[in-house]
């Protein structure tokens, strides 16, 4: 079921202007998982992702609170860096199920440290150093998924 679209990032303006073409796609509600190495530009995608969503302010990594909530006109994003979780059972008292409520996006970068306690996703972005720029590899999990994905692309090519 997995469909999965591959392309190069040539620098950080353009992480950020896929963050914005995925959010100018976006469907109501998703989990978004963000994988990559450190300094691979999740928090950059995330910066133009939620900025496009309509947030006017400063976009900062929830590396120390572990979760950024960002309370919108028609959507909240909770934007999750877990990176520093010890144990994933931490996440229980964070509230996982808001991560899945109505009209709410979830970026999740480091999921990987989060499972089983997180939502599974409907969308991977995974990025990946290159000599110069990014790797990005979009991957839809579920049929609405892939109806974005579908959407990102023709505004992609």
């Amino acid at each position: 079921m997995d469909e999965t679209f591959s392309f190069y990032l040539e620098d950080e303006q353009a992480t950020e202007r896929l963050g914005r073409v995925l959010a100018e796609q976006r469907p109501p509600s998703a989990v978004i998982y963000l994988m990559g190495d450190l300094g691979a530009g999740k928090t950059t995608f995330s910066r133009g992702f939620i900025q496009a969503c309509g947030h006017q302010g400063v976009v900062k990594s929830p590396t120390y609170t572990l979760i950024e909530p960002y309370m919108l006109s028609q959507q909240t994003i909770y934007h999750l860096d877990l990176y520093r979780l010890s144990d994933p059972e931490e996440l229980e008292y964070l509230g996982m199920d808001l991560l899945t409520q109505p009209e709410t996006i979830s970026l999740v970068e480091w999921p990987e440290r989060g499972v089983p306690s997180l939502p599974p996703a409907d969308l991977t972005l995974a990025l990946k150093h290159q000599q110069t720029g990014r790797q990005a590899t979009l991957t839809a999990h579920t049929p609405l998924a892939s109806r974005w994905l579908t959407k990102v692309k023709s505004h992609l090519d």
